[in-house]
């Protein structure tokens, strides 16, 4: 209350709605070390909805995390570590970034199936090195969302078994009383999932919010939803119950009102020392990681190879012998001369990099067969069958990126994930989310121009690759064969600060002609394919285009003019190289540019420069096979050799 107040901006009403329920989940049942806020088998507890980020800044502060009052004084502030909404900093104990309503609950679904998986692999009879669970605060919000109904779907599915969700059954939004929009039977809508569910809960009787949380935690064979009745901005006697209290500072004479209502006298930001003392959960923490690590201790001795093994995937890191592995792999696919779709070149990759990596956790939102996501080892997760590799999200695109967050997030898998790059839409925003928290997620998005055919534009994308490109931290990739599909591959593996978007193409592709050298050079994101040490013309390409390109220059070199081509399958990357290699690649003397993608061309200016041209859709694509779509939206040879002529002309 008095942070939000002091900001002159927040959400009290949340914050001191649930802070009941914070006190007896925080105080009694909750697994952790605020000396260690990474400590591997820690409970997860998640705030999905996050704007009531002061109830977990204060739940953080009081336990004896390393977040200091002064911290709690300039919530809002420029520089502080206690933004508006909570963003993802594991060595404070926040677990995720949350404020998209759906997002956080979703992100713990996927820890709470990482748990599930590890334990699974890792633990053995008396030795249950992985046991712990994910907690969830979650409202009306989150359950409004869409994505709440994917993710808590599949979760039931699964029997993730650990995850706890206590619901803040308040009945405000933000516009008023949700009956007027929101009347779902809740309870229903969870048994149906197959959740177990605890309802009618007064959410401000500590002894009723214990035995529900003990009853919950007795059922570890079905997901549990607590449905906890609680008034909105409790103990603000004028505002309470309202949305007044939802985004908004009560105000000092409210404040002041709550202060005597409540039998708090103290100052602003004052917390008694016996208090104090009361919360501190360091020691009690210390020894509970203690008793784990010597449990852990045991288990090197008896496992030394699982035990090994699965430190080193928590940590993060790849295998030793990783890199000469990797560059066996991509040698090996291109020395290949087999033409193929590179969403076959993908699978390819994957078969060949998934047996030097067993944190490598796949999946396809219901496309499996055509996002090639499946490989040679795969075992589908099951809910018996925990100890799998393979996740059939189901039609959730949504879901399925958020999910592979929570799972990124909780350490011990490197998550993959398929669909149609036009139903990266549905994903977006949890796309956004990795690209925020700079977590390790590979998305597979097939089917990736025109080029796909006769599903017509609906299933066409012509927006989306730029689109990605824009978004900060997102690295994306259309390799155009299946070299450049391998390194891709490796560098999505290999990146540990943020997502990586791969872009395939379903129709196949002729394979490129490349020395060991321009094979390296693919790590660059941009370099020389083909062509002349001093053209006249430079073709740059992606995907699909890039042999059209190669094609195109061959044309022209018969008509005595010097043309090279640049293959950037990686734009971001090519951008990050020193300014020698890029104006090696692309010289600044040559300004007869043409750049080709079967996408809108934004973007492309900043390499074909104003004397350049951008051969690129300017609209939808229709229903048609590919080879007419080429031919009718103007990616052909012949277009391409009268655009490059133009251009050496005007000059």
């Amino acid at each position: 209350m008095d942070a939000v107040q002091a900001a002159n901006s927040g959400h009290p009403g949340a914050p001191m709605g649930m802070a009941d329920i914070a006190e007896v989940l925080w105080n009694d049942f909750l697994k952790h070390n605020p000396g260690n806020p990474q400590w591997v088998n820690r409970d997860r507890f998640v705030l999905s909805n996050g704007h009531g980020s002061m109830l977990l800044y204060s739940l953080l502060h009081l336990s004896g995390y390393p977040l200091g009052i002064d911290e709690i004084r300039n919530f809002r502030q420029l520089g502080s570590r206690t933004a508006g909404h909570p963003e993802y900093e594991p060595e404070l104990g926040i677990e995720t970034t949350t404020g998209p309503l759906g997002q956080g609950v979703t992100n713990a679904v996927g820890m709470a199936l990482a748990e599930k998986m590890l334990a699974a692999r890792y633990n053995q009879p008396g030795l249950d090195i992985i046991n712990h669970r994910t907690w969830v605060f979650l409202g009306d919000g989150c359950l409004m969302e869409g994505i709440s109904h994917e993710a808590c779907s599949l979760a039931g599915t699964l029997g993730l078994g650990k995850l706890i969700c206590i619901y803040d059954d308040n009945g405000i939004s933000i516009d008023g009383e949700v009956q007027g929009w929101f009347r779902d039977n809740t309870p229903e809508r969870f048994r149906a999932y197959g959740w177990q569910v605890i309802e009618d809960v007064d959410g401000h009787d500590p002894a009723a919010i214990h035995e529900a949380i003990e009853e919950a935690t007795a059922n570890n064979e079905q997901p549990t939803l607590i449905c906890c009745k609680t008034v909105i901005g409790f103990g603000a006697p004028n505002k309470q119950g309202t949305e007044a209290t939802h985004g908004a500072p009560l105000g000092d004479e409210e404040v002041a009102a709550a202060r005597e209502n409540l039998g708090w006298s103290y100052a602003p930001f004052e917390v008694p020392e016996a208090i104090r003392g009361e919360w501190d959960a360091r020691d009690a923490g210390l020894l509970l990681e203690q008793e784990w690590r010597d449990k852990l201790a045991d288990y090197r001795s008896k496992h030394p190879d699982l035990a090994a093994e699965l430190e080193r995937r928590l940590a993060g890191e790849l295998p030793a012998g990783w890199e000469s592995d990797a560059d066996a792999v991509i040698h090996a696919i291109a020395a290949s001369d087999k033409a193929l779709a590179t969403r076959k070149d993908s699978q390819v990759a994957i078969n060949a990099f998934v047996p030097h990596l067993p944190e490598m956790l796949g999946g396809s939102a219901d496309l499996t067969g055509s996002n090639l996501t499946m490989h040679d080892e795969s075992v589908a997760v099951t809910p018996d069958n925990a100890a799998g590799n393979y996740i059939y999200y189901g039609v959730r695109e949504f879901a399925m990126a958020a999910v592979m967050n929570g799972v990124s997030l909780h350490g011990g898998f490197i998550p993959y994930g398929g669909t149609f790059l036009t139903f990266s839409d549905y994903a977006r925003n949890a796309l956004r989310m990795a690209a925020l928290m700079k977590i390790r997620c590979i998305l597979v998005f097939t089917h990736d121009s025109i080029g796909l055919g006769e599903d017509g534009p609906t299933h066409q994308p012509v927006e989306h690759v730029a689109s990605l490109r824009i978004m900060p931290n997102m690295m994306v990739w259309r390799p155009c064969d299946g070299a450049e599909t391998a390194v891709a591959w490796r560098q999505a593996i290999e990146r540990r600060n943020g997502p990586t978007s791969l872009v395939l193409s379903r129709q196949t592709l002729p394979r490129q002609d490349r020395t060991d050298d321009q094979v390296n050079a693919i790590n660059r994101g941009g370099y020389i394919l083909y062509g002349d040490d001093e053209p006249q013309a430079i073709l740059i390409a992606t995907g699909s285009e890039v042999a059209l390109a190669v094609d195109a220059a061959k044309e022209l070199q018969s008509q005595n003019l010097r043309v090279r081509v640049v293959s950037m399958p990686c734009v971001s990357l090519f951008a990050e190289q020193d300014a020698g290699y890029r104006d090696a690649v692309l010289p600044a003397s040559v300004t007869a540019r043409v750049a080709i993608e079967a996408g809108v061309g934004d973007g492309w200016e900043k390499y074909v420069g104003s004397d350049g041209a951008i051969i690129a859709m300017e609209g939808y694509g229709e229903s048609a096979p590919a080879p007419d779509l080429f031919d009718k939206f103007g990616f052909t040879i012949k277009r391409i050799t009268a655009t490059v002529k133009e251009l050496l002309a005007a000059d």
